[in-house]
């Protein structure tokens, strides 16, 4: 790293840095495995609120080193990356910008930008900063769930700053895709605008899948035993950490209140042709969200599809052999009867 006066002009690439991870969660602690792991980088250091959980990721080999203590942890880094619920994110960044090292990359793994970016714009001159976004997850949370492979093929939203230094995108996108996801530039409203459809919105669904669920079983258990694979699939997302999720919902109202107006009004639409018993209109309504469906998937979901299609017409070529198998079978037995 070079600096002049307080202005960075150049970052080191990631072989040779020494990453800083603020928060070893599922988030967190993945990125330090998947980094240690194809050892992508020349140190990593976490940071995390207990004793327990830094002692867990150095059992695991996803850091070298671990501290509860925010400015020993940061002390030397090239790269810090902050991992935590979006609110301690916009805590941490003014804490960061005091203890952080001249000529630090800062960068965050947010579900939300329009008001990380913001704030990361109030750093000191002498630190870089970008918002980030990996597309990934899971139900599970904490560093018990942490996964070298979680980033694999998702996509990576990097937002970058007016201050964003052309080196500094380029480490981050180096970071990016040495942990195997693809980069995306995007800004921070447009971000929080998408996000809210795809990601947000099928997290309040699914909680109130399972309301309405819980509101038929106080007027018959059994509804539970007859929840089979479909209810388990769309629920699945109810199971998200709690926390995490009023963190994301509280710092998007607006975008997600938009995508709910959005959503009420197609579920009425449908309603509405239910109760009339339309049913030309309903087979439009469905098959286009078919249509829809498998041709926005993204590229590695693609593949997957494709692969369950070929699957399933190799089977169905397999019984359609058999059963023919089976008719001559058939025949030659009845002639020999005759």
């Amino acid at each position: 790293m070079k600096q002049r006066g307080n202005e960075v002009t150049s970052l080191m690439g990631l072989k040779d840095a020494r990453v800083a991870i603020v928060g070893l969660g599922l988030m967190g602690g993945s990125l330090a495995a998947a980094l240690r792991e194809r050892g992508a980088c020349r140190e990593v250091r976490g940071v995390a609120r207990r004793e327990e959980t830094l002692k867990e990721a150095l059992r695991r080999g996803f850091i070298h080193e671990g501290t509860c203590d925010l400015a020993k942890g940061v002390a030397q880094a090239d790269l810090i990356v902050l991992a935590t619920p979006v609110r301690t994110i916009l805590e941490l960044i003014p804490q960061v910008g005091s203890c952080a090292p001249a000529g630090c990359l800062v960068m965050d793994l947010g579900s939300i930008k329009a008001r990380i970016v913001p704030a990361m714009e109030a750093l000191p001159p002498h630190l870089q900063a970008i918002g980030g976004h990996p597309m990934c997850g899971k139900e599970a949370s904490g560093i018990i769930a942490a996964e070298a492979d979680l980033y694999q093929g998702a996509p990576f939203v990097l937002t970058p700053l007016s201050r964003t230094s052309s080196e500094a995108l380029a480490l981050a996108q180096e970071l990016v895709e040495a942990v195997g996801a693809s980069p995306l530039l995007m800004d921070a409203e447009r971000h929080d605008r998408l996000v809210a459809a795809v990601s947000h919105l099928p997290y309040l669904l699914s909680v109130g899948l399972v309301a309405t669920a819980e509101e038929v079983a106080t007027e018959d258990e059994l509804v539970w035993e007859l929840a089979a694979s479909g209810f388990r699939d769309t629920s699945r997302l109810a199971a998200s950490d709690v926390t995490m999720m009023l963190d994301i919902l509280l710092t998007n109202r607006r975008a997600v209140g938009e995508t709910l107006s959005r959503f009420v009004r197609q579920l009425d639409a449908i309603a509405h042709l239910l109760e009339a018993n339309d049913e030309e209109r309903l087979r439009n309504v469905t098959t286009q969200a078919v249509i829809a469906s498998e041709a926005k998937q993204s590229p590695y979901r693609k593949e997957e599809i494709a692969s369950s299609q070929k699957t399933l017409l190799a089977m169905t070529r397999a019984e359609q052999l058999l059963r023919s198998l089976m008719e001559q079978v058939q025949r030659r037995r009845e002639g020999m009867f005759r």
